[in-house]
């Protein structure tokens, strides 16, 4: 292969011969609604990847993008739900969301998921969930709020400002199920969650 002299011709030339050298190659992120999904985070140190991602609607009104990344794809609910590998779970605002909205989306969402004995028995992370919540305010369109999940329970932060953390893995899986349990907030968006 000739190369023409020039800073453009040789990096197009590198990265050729990286290719076929068999060097990875990151794959471009991707757009669902309009909104630019990354396909790979980091998180504590670990390179976690795409496993899906989807639009939440609310009465044909566009709420969220959501996307979930873990260290380890599944197409398995059960499986990433269960799992004490770190994921996040990434919702980009696309209309504002005031913080008791929020807040009870997501406590229809944890008792549409969680048997009524197992509910019970997690009031003060249901609690502190609310806490975490009002923290947040009115997450406006555009503002990411982000649930890092990992063996011991569940962080919030809002455009990257952490506003809270539970640390209760029982309550972390249940909190997840809301996105991926058998009554999950919009079928359509988890099976995309799942890369469906």
């Amino acid at each position: 292969m000739q190369c023409i002299p020039g800073g453009r011709s040789t990096a197009l030339s590198l990265m050729l011969v990286a290719a076929l050298a068999g060097a990875p190659v990151l794959a471009a992120d991707r757009e669902v609604a309009g909104t630019r999904v990354p396909e790979q985070l980091s998180e504590g140190g670990h390179a976690l990847v795409l496993n899906g991602a989807g639009l939440r609607t609310k009465f044909v009104v566009k709420v969220y993008v959501a996307a979930l990344y873990v260290t380890h794809k599944s197409h398995d609910a059960a499986t990433l739900v269960n799992s004490t590998e770190p994921s996040r779970l990434r919702l980009q605002l696309l209309r504002d969301v005031d913080s008791k909205s929020l807040d009870e989306a997501l406590q229809d969402g944890l008792r549409d998921n969680t048997p009524k004995s197992e509910l019970a028995a997690m009031k003060a992370p249901t609690d502190q969930l609310t806490r975490l919540m009002a923290a947040i305010g009115t997450a406006k369109e555009g503002d990411v709020i982000d649930l890092y999940f990992d063996a011991g329970g569940v962080t919030g932060t809002h455009n990257g400002v952490q506003r809270g953390r539970i640390d209760n893995p029982d309550f972390a899986r249940a909190l997840l199920r809301v996105w991926l349990g058998d009554k999950p907030a919009q079928a359509s968006l988890k099976n995309a969650l799942l890369g469906n």
